[in-house]
C-alpha cells in the first residue's frame, strides 16, 4: 500500500501532487491517473489545471460521482496507474464515495497497491473515520467511515504558530472522549508517506495526538507510530 498526504497540493501549484506521482507514471506507457475531485462543489474549474500539471506525463481521467455509475468508476479505477484524491469539503467527498457504492472497491484497489495522492480531505479520507475534518457537513451526509487504510486520524491545515494551534487543539481533545486512535496535524508544508503498514513524516511540520497525552511533534523523516 502505498500513500502520499498532504495538506495543500503546493506551494502555489501542484508540484507535490507532481513530485509524488511522478515514480508511478514516468515509466509507463499512456498511464492513466484516477482524478477524484468529489470533495468540490466545482471540480470543472480546477480540471484544467491538473491537466496541465499532469501534461506529459498521464493522462488525467475524472470521476464523476453523480453522472457515472459504480461500474463506470470502477473501471476506470480498474485501469489507472494511480488515484490522485484533491481537496475541498470532506464530508461532500466522504458522502459521494459511499453513496457511489465506490468505497469497498476504492479500498480494495488501495489496498493491494494502487498509489494514492490524498490532499486535505483527500488525506483525512485515508483514516478510520473524517471527524477530525473542521468542514462543515453542509450536505447532511450520515457516512462518516472513513477508507480506514491507516490507524490515524488526520487534521489538515493545522498552523505552525502557538495561537493558530490552540484554536484546534481543544475541540481536536474533544475527539478522545469518543476515540481512541492518535490523530495526526498535519501543517501546510508537511508529506505524510505510508509504505505498507509503516507511515513516515517525510518532511514538514507535524503533529501527533494521543488520548490522553499532551501533543508531540514529529521530527521530519521519523516512523509514526500510534
Amino acid at each position: 500500500m502505498q500513500l502520499h498526504l498532504f495538506s495543500t497540493p503546493g506551494e502555489n501549484d501542484l508540484r507535490y501532487v507532481i513530485e509524488a506521482s511522478r515514480p508511478y507514471l514516468e515509466h509507463k506507457d499512456d498511464p492513466i491517473v484516477a482524478y477524484l475531485p468529489l470533495a468540490s462543489l466545482y471540480a470543472e474549474k480546477w480540471l484544467g489545471v491538473n491537466e496541465s500539471a499532469f501534461k506529459g506525463l498521464a493522462q488525467i481521467k475524472e470521476v464523476n460521482a453523480e453522472l457515472m455509475t459504480q461500474r463506470e468508476i470502477e473501471d476506470i479505477l480498474r485501469e489507472s496507474a494511480m488515484v490522485y484524491i484533491p481537496g475541498g469539503n470532506t464530508f461532500l467527498l466522504n458522502h459521494r464515495l459511499h453513496s457511489s457504492g465506490v468505497m469497498p472497491y476504492l479500498k480494495k484497489k488501495i489496498q493491494n497497491g494502487l498509489p494514492v495522492i490524498g490532499v486535505s480531505a483527500g488525506m483525512i479520507v485515508c483514516g478510520p473515520n473524517i471527524l477530525t475534518s473542521k468542514d462543515m457537513n453542509t450536505v447532511e451526509t450520515p457516512h462518516f467511515s472513513g477508507l480506514n487504510l491507516v490507524p490515524f486520524n488526520f487534521f489538515a491545515h493545522y498552523a505552525d504558530d502557538g495561537y493558530g494551534q490552540s484554536v484546534y487543539d481543544d475541540w481536536l481533545g474533544d475527539y478522545h472522549f469518543f476515540h481512541d486512535n492518535p490523530v495526526i496535524l498535519v501543517s501546510d508544508n508537511a508529506y505524510v508517506q505510508v509504505d505498507g503498514k509503516k507511515t513516515t513524516l517525510v518532511r514538514g511540520a507535524a503533529w501527533i495526538l494521543r488520548q490522553g497525552e499532551e501533543k508531540e511533534r514529529l521530527e521530519a523523516e521519523s516512523v509514526i507510530t500510534p
